[in-house]
């Protein structure tokens, strides 16, 4: 165990615990602002884009949710090396407040009707807040989760942030099915959007003093305290000192993501266009695996601390190479709901040798002073190259009558993630996180 500067507190377990809790609700509520706006597109699109035809305007919505997910590198470049120089608290409250006055902003703003043009320019400017957002808060987290955690358990608790990330879905979800039974559709198009937003922008608020409250972790301070020269935390830097580790959490991330979102925002789709379910039978779907997918991350997560990280990632990996195509090709045939869940679900714990120590792996790649970024900018290019057009892919080779392409698309990206998993180190015991 390295020592840390003179001086500085150890943190007893009811500090490290308390800060986790704090992160990871900031992180729930920040997946909820993010998964709100997919999830109401449908009421508040007329609103923005008046233009008579559903499609129009649900397709004008879709360009600006496409334009938030863009901004995720710049968020993942910015809020990663704020993070990295100003603290993993500044990066973690930053990103907050920037989520908030997205929500706020879009819950506030009157319609097209009123304001004409000046309505879906201040939509965009909202979404472009919540996309640095986002793209912030995955390196900061990951990064303050890992470093808080402790030694001996930063599998388990670094798990929680898809935790939290799937909570989010879980939560929206939620609130738009709580007001479909206590709103009419009249009233839910002309105003209830806006709760569920105005909803996330209260949450954020009250998050932003949780996290004002946390503790710095005890890795950012021994970084700061530290006189030896090193190069500021920066996109050239990172790329110019630590290439290798860029390129391994590009490569690592590319198979993962694309399964995670293979499973669970195009699934839901598959399943009604392919198998034949009805909307409301694939959501039932999806939610309950949804839901015990969440419960499996921290199991996950405790595993690799006792065995270490790489054999749930080759686990994925090979798992993922011999079931993706079995898996796929046999819902498109299946007619029965329960079969259905069963294979979605197993697809699911597949993903979650990735999912739920993806986090603590790629932080413990990097040294301190560099860590935030180096965790969110290589897995925010790589998460919008191949998770961002997941599903754009999917459907154009259903378009082209070959949506069989799409199973071996997943299949060869995650047998060339396997490829970097057998050859990497286990990070677990090479780990850059210094003090318990």
């Amino acid at each position: 165990m390295s020592s840390s500067p003179a001086g500085t507190p150890v943190l007893d377990q009811k500090t490290r615990l308390k800060s986790i809790i704090g992160g990871s609700a900031g992180n729930l509520v920040e997946w909820y602002d993010w998964y709100v706006y997919s999830a109401f597109t449908l009421y508040f699109a007329p609103i923005f884009f008046p233009s008579g035809n559903q499609t129009a305007e649900l397709l004008s919505a879709a360009a600006v949710f496409a334009v938030g997910f863009l901004m995720r590198p710049i968020g993942a470049w910015f809020m990663g090396t704020y993070a990295d120089r100003k603290g993993r608290k500044a990066g973690l409250t930053l990103s907050v407040t920037l989520m908030c006055l997205g929500s706020l902003l879009i819950a506030i703003t009157p319609g097209h009707e009123t304001i004409g043009i000046a309505a879906p320019a201040i939509l965009v400017f909202a979404r472009l807040l919540q996309g640095i957002s986002v793209g912030g808060e995955y390196g900061a987290s990951a990064t303050y989760l890992s470093e808080m955690a402790g030694k001996n358990r930063r599998g388990f608790f670094s798990s929680f942030q898809y935790v939290t990330l799937i909570s989010g879905q879980l939560l929206a979800l939620a609130v738009l099915l709580v007001l479909q039974r206590v709103l009419t559709p009249e009233q839910l198009s002309s105003w209830g959007w806006r709760i569920p937003f105005l909803i996330g922008g209260f949450l954020a608020i009250a998050v932003f003093y949780i996290r004002r409250g946390l503790v710095e972790t005890q890795s950012f301070e021994n970084a700061k305290a530290d006189t030896a020269e090193k190069p500021k935390s920066s996109g050239w830097a990172l790329f110019r000192h630590y290439p290798r580790e860029a390129l391994m959490v590009m490569a690592l991330t590319s198979g993962g993501t694309l399964a995670f979102y293979a499973y669970t925002t195009y699934l839901q789709k598959f399943l009604v266009n392919t198998s034949g379910f009805s909307k409301e039978s694939a959501t039932e779907i999806t939610t309950a695996a949804l839901f015990v997918f969440m419960l499996f991350q921290p199991v996950a997560g405790a595993l690799s601390d006792k065995i270490g990280r790489k054999p749930l990632m080759v686990g994925f990996g090979v798992l993922g190479l011999l079931c993706t195509y079995p898996i796929f090709s046999t819902l498109a045939v299946t007619t029965n709901a329960f079969a259905a869940f069963a294979l979605v679900l197993a697809g699911l714990l597949i993903v979650t040798g990735y999912t739920s120590i993806n986090a603590v792996v790629k932080a413990e790649l990097f040294p301190a002073h560099i860590r935030a970024l180096g965790v969110a900018l290589p897995y925010a290019l790589a998460n919008t190259v191949f998770g961002g057009t997941a599903e754009f892919v999917a459907l154009k080779f259903k378009q082209l009558g070959h949506e069989e392409w799409f199973f071996w698309y997943v299949t060869i990206m995650i047998g060339l993630s396997l490829i970097v998993y057998i050859r990497m180190r286990d990070t677990k015991h090479t780990s850059h996180i210094q003090e318990d």
